[in-house]
């Protein structure tokens, strides 16, 4: 608490951008691990000593010359980045591959998955809770007896044969998710400055910890702002600390009218929390 009270401290006094989540404990860092996914049937994995991935020659050396054609091959070859977020359970997968135009898409059961090929696939492994797409990356969370040793090739797999299949992000174009902190002109001034600092200031901090927040609206009697968690900021153990301590300390500092902040779930939300109660 006390580096996340100092770095929103930094934020007020320098209007800096601030990391949510990472910053209310040092085990929240992000530490990058890197991985080469060579073919759905074959998959390398390469940790990176020190952050530096391997040159071309080391890498030569170090894999099977059959293994090699596969890798340089321009058909079915992706390189496939992974990072841990503060969620434990959480695992954000790069596929250095544009994944959501715009917004971002959460699929907190597989019924919700069902209009995604990209969804449905990922959750047709077994030991998926949650699936979370951002602008560029992947956020899946595992169940609890699930191990990401034994998830990773398959995941690998699904995210490589989406792309090389040309199938679209959603079956419904119409589904794809809207900008909901677009200012629109029939927002107050309040409602503008909320939508502003939530998509400037807040909303990349998040999505730097594989996560989303959702506007889902604002009640001007009360001064409550409504959001919604998505990805792995749903559920990760630090999530309330983001919520009460960054997310509303930051509206109500810039925005007087503001007088707090309150996470709000959908039904799916509730089924997905029961049903990973009863794993």
């Amino acid at each position: 608490m006390k580096g996340f009270g100092r770095l929103i401290s930094r934020a007020l006094s320098n209007q800096k951008s601030f990391g949510l989540c990472r910053e209310i404990n040092t085990t929240c860092r992000l530490t990058p691990r890197r991985f080469i996914h060579v073919s759905s049937a074959t998959t390398a994995f390469w940790h990176s000593s020190g952050g530096a991935f391997p040159d071309s020659k080391t890498l030569a050396s170090s894999l099977h010359p059959e293994k090699l054609t596969v890798l340089t091959g321009q058909r079915r070859t992706m390189f496939i980045q992974t990072q841990s977020t503060p969620n434990p359970s959480s695992l954000m997968f790069y596929p250095g591959k544009p994944v959501m135009d715009v917004g971002s898409a959460d699929f907190p059961n597989a019924r919700s998955a069902m209009n995604s090929p990209l969804a449905k696939a990922i959750y047709g492994i077994d030991g998926i809770h949650r699936v979370f797409f951002g602008s560029d990356f992947i956020t899946i969370t595992k169940s609890d007896d699930a191990t990401w040793e034994f998830l990773k090739p398959e995941i690998f797999a699904a995210i490589m044969d989406f792309y090389s299949s040309g199938e679209p992000l959603f079956l419904d174009s119409q589904t794809a998710a809207a900008k909901d902190t677009a200012i629109s002109e029939d927002d107050s001034e309040t409602v503008a400055m909320i939508k502003e600092l939530l998509e400037t200031r807040i909303r990349p901090a998040v999505q730097d910890d594989g996560g989303d927040i959702e506007y889902r609206g604002f009640d001007e009697e009360t001064g409550i702002v409504k959001l919604k968690m998505q990805g792995a900021c749903s559920g990760c153990p630090s999530s309330s600390v983001t919520l009460k301590s960054g997310i509303e300390n930051m509206l109500m500092h810039y925005v007087p009218e503001v007088k707090g902040v309150e996470q709000e779930l959908d039904a799916e939300d509730d089924e997905a929390a029961l049903t990973s109660q009863m794993e």
